[in-house]
């Protein structure tokens, strides 16, 4: 069984998910079966209670996994689901230790840190390879972090069983008042990495520059390593080409004479003609995404809404358009700022702020005909606006945002009050993949041209069916129910060109090479519309 470790130095956020999922994603291309797994080191079971604008995205697996956004990368690329279990959190393995220990299975012993930790580690690690030749396992954080130190413990001790290559992925700074990259950060990264026990075989090095030969020859001498052994993914474009940058400068040569493999092509015809698609693309139409965790301090926080901006991506790129989308933070912002957009999306959300700015972005699009998607908390927030403003109730609301509200239109699903009474809050709303069931003769219906489709699902509160009927009597059209009908999954509204909401998640399924047909046909509409208004 041969393992592949992609670790980090220097800094957090550097593109540690792209790297291993362009290292799966040419393995698959090279016939070999691959998994993923993705640590994080917090003490949280799992991402699901974590603040998005601290965390970022949780991605939501088939099995109802609430994971780091780098699963989402990795399903992506490689076009294939993962599971929960290809999460591993310091929470996850402490808590089955000390299960383990109350339950008697260390047999009295003392349990300790050092073997006890990384052998659980390594445990799962073993559960998950069955059926695969490959598995590529990311270790989040960086280098020198003291959580990180169990799970390197582990990686250095899966080599003395398993076959094993060492990746480290590390910035190398541009000092513009020197004119010169700095590679020093690096060189100590890769001399922490070696004070626990494990020398890398291979340095990918990040940059907004790129690597140059004097700084690629002082990394080479001063970290013990030859010329071949270091890549260089500097900025791009698009995620999307970092496999083609890594593949032409000899990635899999590399990985094969490491393993000792066989030579075999690797495949990355339609990989190339997706890129190639996508650079083609002149035409270029704006998106306003209006969330309420699209800032953090200074900058725009693209991090929370990543699988959104991708399924965005991968309908522009079917359809042969370019996007601009437009962060609107909903806490602060002027409906001129909507003018000039030419579709508008409603992401996910939790709480109460922000929310009266995603409802006056909801109007806009409703009254002036801009093709509109709304998604899980976009969706409630169309059923409450649609609500106030064409049903005319008076102050309706979700109860999630206003609990006195007359006219609770979103409200608890009848099985949460007893989790939220106890607090019990993580991994007890409604997740994974589930039915809808598609009503016939709608918008829905003639994307999907299907009646029966399996979707993702995030959320604990729920359309009220007590307003369904007065709902319908504006102009609201249910397209989508569980297979029952309890549940409302999707709403449409009549008379307008595209404007539909899905209690599920369509961006956790949407894939470069598979992209998800609401947001292909979302992107359509929105270039009809560009069309109408431009004449081109």
């Amino acid at each position: 069984m041969r393992y592949i470790f992609v670790v980090g130095g220097v800094v957090s956020g550097l593109g540690k998910g792209i790297v291993s999922a362009s290292i799966g994603l040419l393995l698959k291309s090279s016939g070999f079966k691959v998994n993923h797994i993705k640590i994080d080191p917090y003490f949280n079971i799992d991402a699901g209670t974590m603040r998005p604008a601290e965390h970022g995205e949780t991605f939501v697996t088939a099995d109802g996994g609430e994971i780091d956004q780098d699963l989402g990368n990795y399903e992506r690329f490689l076009n294939q689901d993962f599971s929960k279990e290809n999460n591993i959190t310091s929470g996850k393995v402490y808590k089955k230790i000390i299960e383990d220990e109350r339950a008697f299975k260390y047999e009295g012993r003392d349990v300790e840190m050092i073997p006890d930790v990384p052998n659980e580690v390594k445990r799962r690690f073993y559960e998950l390879e069955k059926g695969y030749d490959f598995v590529v396992i990311e270790v989040g954080g960086t280098t020198g972090d003291i959580e990180n130190l169990p799970f390197l413990y582990a990686a250095r001790d899966v080599k003395r069983e398993r076959e094993v290559m060492y990746v480290m992925v590390s910035y190398v700074p541009f000092l513009r008042n020197v004119g010169e990259l700095k590679t020093k950060p690096t060189q100590h990264a890769i001399s922490e990495l070696r004070s626990v026990g494990i020398v890398p075989d291979l340095v990918i090095t990040r940059s907004e520059t790129g690597l140059d030969l004097p700084r690629r020859e002082t990394l080479a001498k001063r970290c013990f390593l030859n010329d071949e052994s270091i890549f260089d993914d500097t900025d791009c474009e698009s995620i999307y080409k970092v496999p083609l940058i890594l593949e032409k400068q000899g990635l899999m040569k590399k990985i094969r004479k490491h393993f000792k493999l066989r030579k075999c092509p690797t495949e990355l015809k339609n990989w190339k003609e997706m890129v190639k698609k996508m650079d083609k693309a002149k035409k270029v139409i704006r998106i306003a995404l209006v969330g309420k965790y699209v800032k953090s301090g200074k900058g725009n926080h693209k991090d929370v809404y990543v699988s959104v901006i991708e399924a965005l991506k991968h309908g522009a790129i079917t359809n042969g358009v370019r996007l601009k989308i437009e962060a609107i933070d909903s806490n602060n912002y002027k409906i001129g700022d909507l003018k000039n957009c030419d579709g508008i999306i409603a992401p996910q959300g939790w709480g109460s702020r922000g929310v009266e700015g995603i409802i006056k972005a909801i109007k806009f699009a409703r009254e002036n005909k801009i093709p509109f998607l709304g998604l899980c908390f976009g969706m409630q927030m169309a059923v409450v606006e649609i609500a106030r403003n064409v049903a005319k109730l008076d102050g309706a609301n979700s109860i999630e945002v206003n609990p006195k509200t007359k006219f609770p239109v979103i409200y608890l699903m009848p099985e949460q009050e007893k989790y939220l009474k106890k607090h019990q809050y993580g991994g007890t709303i409604r997740l994974g993949s589930w039915p809808c069931k598609i009503n016939k003769g709608t918008l829905l219906q003639n994307i999907y041209g299907q009646n029966l489709v399996k979707e993702r699902h995030r959320h604990r509160y729920e359309f009220n069916n007590e307003f369904r009927a007065q709902l319908e009597k504006v102009g609201l059209v249910v397209s989508g129910t569980s297979p029952d009908g309890k549940l409302v999954e999707a709403i449409e509204l009549k008379g307008h060109p595209f404007f539909i909401g899905t209690q599920f998640h369509p961006e956790y399924r949407s894939r470069p090479l598979d992209p998800h047909p609401i947001f292909v046909e979302f992107i359509r509409m929105v270039m009809q519309k560009y069309k109408s208004e431009t004449g081109n």
